[in-house]
């Protein structure tokens, strides 16, 4: 998929999502953002190890390279 796609969605994910605690481990944070995305594109984010998804969430989780990137892609992109 266009290398385009993959950017523009994460740097979405990012500027639409929130950072929350952790329910497994208290006093983490986590940066989550709502899976509203073709599955594919979430699919090869994942793959890449950007996001982290569960398939029984309506949402994912940005790993700390996932989240450096999309603040990379802020500063490519706005």
């Amino acid at each position: 998929m266009d290398n385009r796609i993959q950017e523009i969605t994460l740097l979405l994910l990012y500027l639409t999502g929130w950072e929350e605690d952790s329910r497994k481990n208290p006093g983490e944070k986590l940066f989550r953002s709502w899976k509203g995305y073709p599955f594919k594109v979430l699919n090869e984010l994942a793959e890449g190890n950007f996001i982290i998804q569960n398939r029984n969430s309506k949402s994912v989780v940005f790993s700390p390279a996932g989240k450096s990137k999309a603040e990379e892609l802020k500063k490519k992109y706005l």
